[in-house]
């Protein structure tokens, strides 16, 4: 595995080694060991996966607060997703600030999200189907969400406006400064 640290602190863009045969493709996708030893957060409380139909489809901007905060590592089993990380965190120097990457089932790539942060992503591809691994226990009291155009964020999604947004995600709040 390659794991790439990212100017945002705890974000890791993180290759998978895959070995190719006449079978196929092999590929070590969750190695904690190694992970651990860079400072990432391996403890898993659920395996989530999210299908979806439309490229263009929005998830996010979603986050859960203390003292349920979730660490995230996101890969793409079909398809392909624009990935986003956006610092939620007030005392931090990077604060506001977000990073994007393409994950796709061609590229292997996967994305680790430390608590604190909020998290979404565009898909690229029709039928994409999204695998997490998540830290901590799902709390509806401590989740939270912000408006995937916040102008605080500036976030540049690469298809623009979504095609497909559930009215949850459409509704969330601004963050205010």
């Amino acid at each position: 595995m390659n794991v790439i640290a990212q100017p945002l602190p705890g974000v890791f863009l993180i290759g998978s080694d895959s070995h190719r045969d006449e079978r196929g493709i092999f590929t070590n996708t969750w190695l904690p060991k190694m992970l651990a030893g860079h400072g990432i957060c391996t403890d898993v409380s659920q395996a989530m996966q999210a299908f979806n139909y439309r490229k263009g489809t929005l998830r996010g901007m979603h986050l859960q607060v203390a003292p349920h905060e979730q660490h995230k590592s996101v890969r793409v089993t079909r398809g392909a997703i624009f990935d986003v990380a956006v610092d939620m965190r007030p005392d931090s120097p990077t604060y506001l600030q977000w990073t994007g990457h393409e994950l796709s089932a061609d590229n292997r790539h996967m994305l680790h999200i430390p608590a604190g942060f909020a998290h979404g992503y565009q898909t690229l591809a029709d039928d994409t189907e999204v695998f997490y691994f998540v830290s901590g226990d799902y709390s509806p009291a401590h989740e939270r969400g912000f408006r995937y155009n916040d102008p605080a964020f500036g976030v540049i999604w690469p298809l623009g406006e979504p095609t497909v947004i559930n009215a949850r995600d459409a509704s969330f709040p601004d963050v205010v400064r």
